[in-house]
């Protein structure tokens, strides 16, 4: 565990986030599909960025940037979400305040149309930090949270992805897959005027993934990770690997205890190990000053960031591209 520094009272603020580095080559949809896709990211930045503005807190600016990704037909989060080997969706979703390291977490669930407000009330509450598959949609409703039927999230895209997977599978080819075709993930980090950190992340998952099967996304230290006074991250990527580098934790331990800058230690693995093992891998990190570090190393990663100038930026590939914040 990181020691936690009193907050400052009116510092900068500083918004990333991460539409998944699961993104598909430019030539794959139309200039008016990825920019769209790119439209959406951008109104997701905005919803958590005006949180910031008003003075919220950044739990709320990354529920509320992830709570927009979710509900877009661009990311593998929510509506779009990826299907598994029996064609049925399997949802994850975490958040994590890094003032007090408060988390929540749920994972395989089936029926919360948005896993990410389901995680938040699970933090809130304060006793569970991760609650699981039907348990999880069982404590949603029991909250009023808004559940739907599980063929909500299934959209063409999602069905094609599938029927792609399946022959890659038949025919051995998984590591010829496109990263298009195997997984993606949403996430954001923040960083709030009282100097608070926080991270959130949602998940589909990857495509034709096992019945039960639970990536790194959910994961406290794994996939998602924030504490006050080092660094907020959220990963996008082959979650099993995240899960045996305890990736988040794993940056926040080379900023506080290694001494490394941000972009060192969110790029260390990523540009590193997981690159040189074929690992598709990205991430969105943030470290208390309001930096903020996107490396990936696939063919592309959906992410936007607001740094404590206001500049702000959108991209899916190499290009990046200046916003409105309005």
């Amino acid at each position: 565990m990181h020691s936690t520094p009193q907050p400052l009272t009116s510092g900068p603020v500083a918004i990333g986030l991460h539409g998944g580095c699961g993104v598909m080559a430019e030539h794959e949809m139309s200039a008016a599909q990825w920019q769209e896709a790119r439209e959406h990211l951008r109104l997701a930045l905005v919803a958590g960025w005006n949180v910031l503005q008003q003075q919220g807190s950044a739990l709320d600016a990354v529920q509320a940037a992830v709570l927009g990704m979710e509900d877009s037909v661009y990311f593998n989060a929510g509506y779009g979400a990826a299907l598994n080997a029996d064609g049925k969706h399997e949802l994850d979703a975490a958040i994590m305040d890094g003032a007090t390291l408060a988390a929540g977490a749920v994972c395989g669930a089936a029926h919360i149309r948005n896993p990410i407000l389901a995680a938040r009330h699970l933090l809130d509450a304060g006793e569970a930090v991760l609650m699981t598959a039907a348990g999880a949609d069982a404590y949603a409703q029991t909250h009023g949270l808004d559940c739907v039927a599980n063929s909500y999230f299934t959209t063409a895209q999602r069905v094609e992805a599938l029927q792609a997977m399946r022959e890659h599978q038949r025919a051995g080819t998984f590591k010829a897959a496109r990263e298009s075709e195997k997984h993606g993930t949403v996430g954001a980090v923040a960083l709030d005027s009282s100097g608070h950190l926080a991270a959130a992340t949602s998940t589909g998952g990857y495509t034709n993934k096992p019945v039960g099967r639970v990536g790194d996304s959910p994961l406290i230290g794994a996939g998602t990770y924030a504490c006050d006074g080092v660094c907020a991250v959220s990963g996008t990527g082959q979650g099993e690997y995240f899960i045996r580098h305890v990736f988040a934790h794993d940056i926040a331990t080379r900023i506080s205890l290694g001494g490394l800058g941000l972009e060192q230690a969110s790029g260390h693995l990523i540009m590193g190990e997981f690159r040189e093992q074929g690992v598709g891998a990205g991430a969105i990190t943030l470290d208390a000053r309001g930096n903020v570090s996107a490396p990936y190393n696939t063919l592309g990663m959906f992410r936007a960031w607001v740094s404590v100038d206001g500049h702000a930026v959108v991209a899916s590939h190499d290009q990046e591209f200046v916003v409105a914040l309005t």
